[in-house]
């Protein structure tokens, strides 16, 4: 278990999922609040907050999946739901929106821009 000043890290990765988490929340009862109103700019905004913290959210998730659930580790599971698990974690962050953080990001406009 890897640590940081007496904490593992573990702690600090699962109560940032829960920020995440939140963050999620809000930004998604924002979007259905502001949905049919005429602030459509504020309603973009959380529409983007939105898609990026469920991006995050189902990253750290399948992060937290293929650490829990590597081979090799002690579980008082079968070694099959094991195996399942940590490739679900895999196929979960194979399959993820990356073209959120990529190609529809503002920095990565600004990067491209630049290179051209």
């Amino acid at each position: 278990m890897l640590y940081l000043k007496g904490k593992n890290i573990l702690t600090y990765f699962l109560l940032f999922i829960i920020f995440i988490k939140f963050v999620f929340i809000i930004s998604a009862l924002g979007h259905l609040i502001l949905k049919d109103s005429s602030n459509k700019e504020l309603d973009a905004k959380f529409v983007y907050w939105k898609e990026r913290t469920e991006f995050v959210f189902i990253a750290c998730m399948a992060i937290l999946l293929i650490y829990h659930f590597k081979p090799g580790h002690l579980k008082p599971i079968e070694k099959e739901t094991t195996i399942l698990f940590f490739l679900f974690g895999w196929i979960l962050l194979v399959t993820a929106k990356w073209s959120l953080f990529f190609t529809e990001a503002k920095w990565y406009k600004d990067i491209v821009f630049y290179l051209k």
